[in-house]
C-alpha cells in the first residue's frame, strides 16, 4: 500500500533512539522528509546518519526525502518555536507532528514531591501543547495536517508506580480529544497512539537490570515479561512506526480524535 507520503514533512519529537527513531524510519521508508530531535546532539546525529543511509535507498528509486536534526529538551518553553521555526526554514513547510517525549520517572502518589509533578507536567502536557499549538499555523497549510501523540496504554489501564505518567498522560488524549474537534474543519487530524510494552532500548536497559538481579539470563526475563500479553510476547518498535505512518498519511484521513493500542491485547477493557 503506498501510503502518500513522498514529499511530506514530518517533525519527530525524541527520535534519536526508541519508539521516536522508529517513527522517523517508517516515515522516511515512506518517502518522507524529516526532522529529528533529542537533547544529546551526538546521539541524535547517529539517528540522523542512519536514517539518511535509509532516504538514500529509498531516493533511488522515488522522493528526494531528507533528514535534518535539532538538538533541544521538548519541554523547555521555547522549544517549540525553535523547533517549528527550524522546520519551516530547512523544509519548507509542516505537514506531521509527531509529539513524543521521555516519560516522567517513576513513583508513588506519597514518593513525588511538588517540583516532581512540575517537570512531568512540562514534558510529559506542556511540551505537547506547545508544539502543537506553534505547528497549527503549518499544519492547517498543509491541508492534510497530522498530530500524532506518542502516549501510553496507561491511559487505559494505569499502571502500579507511574503516577506522574498516569495522570499526565491521561490529560494529553483529554487535550486531543478536544483539538481535534477544534481543527478538523481544516483538514488536521489529531490522533494518540498507545504502545504497550514495547522493546525499545530503555525496555532492554530495565530487562537487564532485573535479569542480572535475578542471575538469570536476559532471555528469560523477556520471555516472563510477554506471557502478560495475549499474543505472548513483547512488541516491536517498528510496530509502533508502522501506525504512525498509517496515521500520518491520507489513508487514514477520516480517523481523528482517536486514541488506538499498539498492546498485542494488553489492556483488559474492551474500549
Amino acid at each position: 500500500m503506498d501510503l502518500g507520503l513522498v514529499g511530506r514533512v514530518a517533525l519527530v519529537g525524541a527520535a534519536s533512539r526508541g519508539l521516536g527513531l522508529a517513527c522517523a524510519r517508517a516515515l522516511v521508508a515512506e518517502g518522507a522528509s524529516v526532522v529529528i530531535c533529542a537533547r544529546d546532539p551526538l546521539r541524535l546525529e547517529e539517528a540522523a546518519n542512519e536514517l539518511r543511509t535509509l532516504a538514500a535507498k529509498r531516493n533511488r528509486s522515488q522522493g528526494d526525502a531528507r533528514v535534518e536534526t535539532v538538538a533541544l529538551d521538548v519541554s523547555a518553553p521555547d522549544a517549540a518555536t525553535r523547533l517549528v521555526s527550524a522546520t519551516r526554514d530547512r523544509l519548507g513547510r509542516l505537514d506531521i507532528l509527531v509529539n513524543n517525549a521521555g516519560g516522567p520517572p517513576p513513583g508513588s502518589f506519597a514518593r513525588v514531591g511538588d517540583a516532581d509533578w512540575e517537570r512531568a507536567f512540562q514534558l510529559t502536557l506542556m511540551s505537547v501543547v506547545r508544539l502543537s499549538r506553534e505547528a497549527l499555523a503549518l499544519l492547517r497549510a498543509s491541508g492534510q495536517g497530522r498530530i500524532i501523540n506518542i502516549v501510553s496504554t496507561s491511559v487505559r489501564q494505569p499502571i502500579d508506580d507511574l503516577i506522574l505518567s498516569n495522570a499526565l498522560r491521561a490529560a494529553v488524549v483529554g487535550m486531543a480529544k478536544t483539538l481535534s474537534r477544534e481543527v478538523g474543519h481544516a483538514g488536521v487530524t489529531v490522533n494518540n497512539v498507545l504502545p504497550g510494552i514495547i522493546l525499545t532500548d530503555r525496555q532492554r536497559e530495565l530487562r537487564g537490570g532485573q535479569a542480572a538481579q535475578r542471575g538469570v539470563s536476559f532471555d528469560q526475563v523477556i520471555a516472563e515479561a510477554g506471557q502478560s500479553v495475549p499474543l505472548g510476547r513483547l512488541g516491536q518498535p517498528e510496530e509502533v512506526g508502522a501506525l504512525v505512518a498509517f496515521l500520518a498519511s491520507a489513508r487514514s484521513a477520516y480517523i481523528t480524535g482517536a486514541s488506538i493500542q499498539v498492546d498485542g491485547g494488553l489492556v483488559l477493557g474492551t474500549l
